[in-house]
């Protein structure tokens, strides 16, 4: 893979995909947004609860993970691919360890804690253990090979907002393995078979069926963002195969609109069979309606995905597309944001250019660090008498500015920092 050519017959790759950023900055962003809502959601179990809860958050939570996580592995896997046809598998697999490895052990000593100690603060008001004395107790750690590629688990540890990370690494190292164990020309064959296939309409919706017989069967992971860890190693890997050839992008942009449709069709359908199951369990229920509202979301989730990536890339001037001469590819080479800004022509303008530029390339920090400030701002907001909306809005904007603080001030400025984070010197 890592000399591959372009297929005879196809468009050489046609430039820098700034939208994929865009998309990756947007779901890390949103983050802060998502985790605020669960502190009032009605029935996830989050680190920090409020007193009074709603489903409303319930259903907009849904609208968005049915397709957000999902995009940023599937946008990894896209980067995956040419990071690899540039450094070889041995040099990804290093280039990998040292941007995601090292923040995934630095956070799990240095932030990962923050959220389990305050869960017990805020579940037992007689609790008053010092932080420094729970901090042994949650790195008391036991191997857990059948639990991969969480492998560490313990009473308390655990890998928090971070499963991400630990998956996205996960991947990226089985791929480096795989590139570099397996023969490449049948997977040459592969890709060019199936590329062929998406001329015709509606192929590219084809690999949902997995993903859908995934859910349906092994059930889907809620405190991974509602999606099997194998399912996002499918996402993964489509992404690796979808980045090899011009033809995947066209049937995208051909079948945008249609896959927007059934995908909204399908979440009519879907939601209230899950908002249904208030006595099982519909993430991993083998009953007849718990697994035929998880089919019905794997097939939304790829339709969706595929919809977002078309319909945005319909919005590229083919001049300008065509005038590019870097790689087609997402500007930070897969991992969740330390890449380049923007190509030309497609990044906002002005003030609305550098915010964007500012926050695509903090958006591993970003992700790193959003997650013990919002528990820790939330440990604080629920104790006021306030309305929820009014509890949820200064909790988001608290955590919003603290988030983005912490990543200008404790995170971007040193060369230490910056490398703890996962970010280029």
């Amino acid at each position: 893979m890592a000399t591959e050519q372009a297929t005879p017959g196809t468009a050489a790759p046609a430039g820098r995909r700034p939208e994929l950023d865009a998309i990756r900055t947007l779901v890390v962003v949103g983050l802060i947004f998502f985790h605020s809502a669960l502190v009032f959601d009605e029935r996830d179990d989050y680190y920090v609860k409020n007193a009074d809860t709603t489903e409303v958050t319930t259903v907009i939570a849904g609208l968005a993970v049915v397709w957000a996580m999902p995009l940023l592995f599937l946008i990894a896997g896209y980067g995956a691919r040419h990071s690899l046809r540039r450094r070889g598998p041995g040099g990804f697999a290093a280039e990998r360890l040292r941007r995601l490895g090292v923040p995934l052990l630095f956070a799990a000593v240095a932030l990962l804690p923050i959220p389990q100690w305050l869960r017990l603060r805020a579940a037992d008001p007689g609790y008053d253990e010092p932080y420094w004395r729970f901090l042994p107790r949650f790195l008391d750690v036991r191997f857990q090979p059948d639990e991969f590629p969480f492998l560490l688990g313990g009473e308390h540890f655990e890998s928090g907002h971070l499963w991400f990370v630990v998956m996205l690494l996960a991947w990226a190292l089985l791929l480096a393995a795989a590139v570099r164990l397996l023969p490449p020309a049948p997977l040459r064959r592969l890709q060019g078979r199936a590329a062929a296939a998406v001329a015709r309409r509606g192929v590219i919706l084809l690999p949902a069926l997995p993903l859908a017989l995934i859910c349906a069967f092994d059930g889907m992971e809620e405190g991974y963002a509602g999606w099997s860890r194998w399912a996002y190693l499918l996402f993964f890997a489509y992404g690796t195969l979808l980045a090899g050839d011009e033809r995947f992008r066209a049937a995208m942009r051909r079948d945008a609109v249609p896959a927007a449709v059934l995908g909204a069709a399908l979440m009519l359908a879907g939601m209230p069979l899950f908002l249904s199951l208030e006595d099982g369990d519909p993430f991993s229920d083998l009953t007849g309606v718990a697994m035929t509202a998880r089919f019905l979301y794997g097939i939304t989730g790829w339709c969706w995905v595929m919809a977002i990536l078309g319909l945005l890339d319909r919005r590229r001037s083919p001049d300008s597309a065509s005038a590019r001469a870097e790689p087609d590819r997402p500007a930070a080479d897969g991992d969740p944001g330390t890449g380049s800004a923007a190509g030309p022509g497609q990044a906002p303008t002005g003030v609305g250019r550098r915010v964007y530029a500012y926050l695509a390339l903090g958006a591993l920090p970003i992700y790193i660090l959003h997650q013990p400030i919002v528990v820790a701002v939330a440990y604080v907001v629920v104790s006021w008498p306030a309305p929820i909306l009014v509890k949820y809005a200064a909790l988001v904007t608290i955590a919003l500015l603290l988030t983005i603080g912490a990543y200008e001030f404790l995170v971007r400025r040193t060369r230490i920092t910056r490398f703890l984070f996962g970010m280029r010197p």
